[in-house]
């Protein structure tokens, strides 16, 4: 990848792939493909010009054409304001929203012969937080080089000046992506004071494109990750989300904590370095924690999980406050899985996640030590059926949180449980096909136990169908029958 000693701004009004100074021959080829296969873009540019209007593709969109990974989602920039943007759009595209307007965008939806184009045009902008406010206020610029100095990143800062194909990189954008850097176009000090976001930002693109924060932005995150705190719980959250499901996840979270950044918005992960000494050895537990994260993800078969990623990160935090020092020199951490499950259901409610996720995530870091309270796999048909039953619809990431959860470098023990965890999935494998694992449920209703038994509505009905799903659960399968016989003298015993 090559600069050029003026990369600010260069032309080509020429559609064939001729080399664009500043730009290697596989760039040029890289931003003339995006051109080629995106003939809305010369379209929706010239009817900005025919306006008097300048519009430029810009930010993620140059970024991953030169990297080689763009999709069907364009940005633009124009000096355009957003109701004039309105009209232009208007009876070109094939749906347009004004619901990002306040903040000077414009999305649009259009269809061509190449798929569905998902486009935002934005007004160049100046944008920066009031220190006692969750909300930027913006403000309008007149020229694009005044909206890319506002932009988080200088790789994010560069454009392509539509229709004339110039090619604008004010702040050597293409240099640092060639160096895989991460630098701010004004000084990180003011990048991050207009919006703290932008510090987890640079984890999200470390994690995303396994780029490297310059020093001095690693320097300006760490004096600065408290401001991160007036930043919406919302906001934190769709960063992380998109961190977490990024190819590299564990390379974002170490920088959020080596920062500071983390214990302002997921304290519960530096804590988990805790301090042993030559007394007291037992695993690292962050160290392991993330690890447990990689070896989850190697596990996944229809691309990222988010649910499976967060429970990976988050099944032993309980450790720290469940640890305590036995008399023999070992550690234990009795009970962290329930502790755990409880702190991981209040972080994730502090982060603003849905109830169902919540549910999920807290679920499964409840239930990974499960499967090590049946010892070494001599599992009776009554401990597999409830296994499956406790998991649920979580069954298949509880296998794999389960097999990450073994970080031992001691082969032999690895293979013993590896073996012991095959023999379970066997098991259940087995039950499936003699009985209804995924679904199991009592041989009588609620109906028929209120017909049985004389009954209306209310908790001894509940009572009694738990005591046939216990039944259920220990015994297997009854008929009919044998379940009628046996919730009759239960009950007899309850009178």
């Amino acid at each position: 990848m090559s600069t050029a000693n003026d990369s600010s701004v260069h032309h080509s009004s020429s559609t064939a792939p001729t080399a664009l100074p500043g730009l290697s021959e596989a760039q040029t080829l890289g931003l003339q493909e995006l051109l080629r296969v995106s003939p809305v873009a010369d379209e929706i540019a010239r009817r900005f010009q025919a306006a008097g209007f300048r519009l430029a593709l810009v930010g993620g969109s140059v970024r991953d054409a030169l990297l080689g990974r763009l999709g069907n989602d364009l940005d633009f920039t124009t000096d355009a304001r957003p109701h004039q943007v309105l009209k232009l759009v208007k009876g070109w595209a094939d749906a347009v929203w004004d619901v990002g307007i306040a903040f000077g965008t414009v999305g649009a939806r259009k269809d061509t012969a190449d798929g569905s184009f998902l486009i935002e045009i934005t007004t160049y902008r100046s944008e920066a937080y009031d220190r006692t406010s969750r909300k930027p206020e913006v403000t309008y610029g007149d020229t694009i080089e005044q909206d890319l100095v506002r932009r988080d990143f200088t790789v994010n800062a560069m454009a392509v000046d539509l229709p004339g194909r110039g090619f604008v990189d004010p702040h050597r954008g293409l240099e640092d992506l060639e160096a895989r850097v991460l630098r701010t176009p004004a000084t990180p000090e003011e990048s991050f004071s207009d919006d703290p976001l932008r510090m987890m930002r640079a984890a999200r693109f470390a994690a995303q494109l396994d780029f490297t924060p310059a020093p001095e932005v690693v320097a300006a995150m760490t004096a600065m990750a408290e401001r991160i705190t007036i930043v919406s719980a919302e906001r934190v959250q769709a960063e992380l989300n998109k961190l977490l499901l990024a190819a590299h996840p564990v390379k974002g979270l170490r920088l959020l904590v080596d920062t500071g950044l983390a214990e302002h918005v997921l304290p519960e992960l530096p804590a988990l370095r805790l301090e042993s000494d030559e007394h007291h050895r037992h695993k690292d537990v962050y160290e392991h924690s993330l690890t447990v994260l990689e070896q989850a993800i190697a596990l996944e078969q229809d691309g990222p999980d988010l649910t499976l990623r967060l429970a990976a990160l988050l099944h032993d935090i309980g450790k720290p406050r469940t640890r305590r020092f036995e008399s023999d020199g070992r550690v234990s951490f009795h009970h962290h899985e329930v502790v755990g499950a409880k702190m991981t259901r209040k972080r994730m409610r502090a982060l603003k996640y849905s109830n169902e996720l919540v549910d999920e995530v807290s679920r499964l870091v409840e239930l990974h030590l499960r499967f090590h309270g049946y010892g070494g796999g001599e599992w009776t048909d009554s401990a597999v059926r409830r296994y499956v039953t406790d998991a649920g619809p979580l069954l298949e990431r509880l296998h794999k949180l389960t097999r990450s959860d073994c970080t031992t470098r001691n082969r032999k023990k690895a293979a013993a449980l590896a073996r012991t965890y095959d023999s379970l999935e066997e098991r259940i494998t087995l039950l499936k096909e003699q009985e209804e694992l995924d679904a199991i449920r009592p041989a009588l209703d609620g109906n028929q136990i209120m017909e049985l038994l004389g009954l209306k509505p209310g908790p001894q009905v509940g009572r009694a169908y738990r005591f046939l799903m216990e039944l259920r659960l220990e015994h297997g399968p009854m008929e009919y029958e044998e379940a009628v016989a046996a919730l009759r003298e239960w009950w007899a015993g309850q009178q």
